[in-house]
């Protein structure tokens, strides 16, 4: 995870522990190349970083610090599966943001799991996207971010 540490290090941040699963499932997957991580919320040290709905009682600037939070959580899912530094591309990123009536600003939310992850990967990590409002979230979070990773294939890969 040389680079990868290097790029968190610069940023200021460390790979969190995996946050264990609220139910039954698990926190990432791996099939063939991809790693698919479970929806991931703004958990910092096993404690929701916030709770309330994006537009009424979390304003946006901080829906999109908890977005990254919820990245930062998605890496540390992956990472449990793969090194890091065998991710050659973040292809796709769905975030849901827990919107008060009226709030439409999903996307800028979103952004803030989307820059960091190109402010860890560059290129590789720029993606195919949904953000989306929900009504309502597990625990009342405000976000929740999950991702799809490609790894470089392995040589037992093989390639059809």
């Amino acid at each position: 995870m040389a680079d990868v540490d290097k790029a968190l290090a610069r940023l200021g941040l460390s790979l969190p522990a995996v946050v264990p699963p609220v139910a039954a499932y698990q926190p990432a997957v791996r099939s063939g190349e991809y790693v698919y991580t479970s929806g991931q919320l703004p958990m910092v040290d096993g404690v929701l970083a916030a709770t309330g709905k994006v537009g009424a009682e979390v304003d946006p600037e901080q829906g999109y610090d908890l977005a990254r939070i919820c990245a930062l959580n998605a890496l540390a899912a992956v990472a449990s599966i793969a090194p890091l530094d065998e991710v050659v591309r973040i292809v796709k990123v769905v975030g849901f943001v827990a919107s008060a009536p009226g709030f439409t600003g999903q996307p800028k939310v979103v952004n803030g799991a989307s820059e960091l992850l190109g402010e860890v990967f560059g290129e590789a990590g720029t993606h195919a996207r949904s953000a989306v409002g929900v009504a309502e979230l597990p625990l009342g979070a405000p976000v929740e971010v999950e991702l799809i990773a490609q790894l470089a294939p392995s040589a037992k890969t093989v390639l059809v």
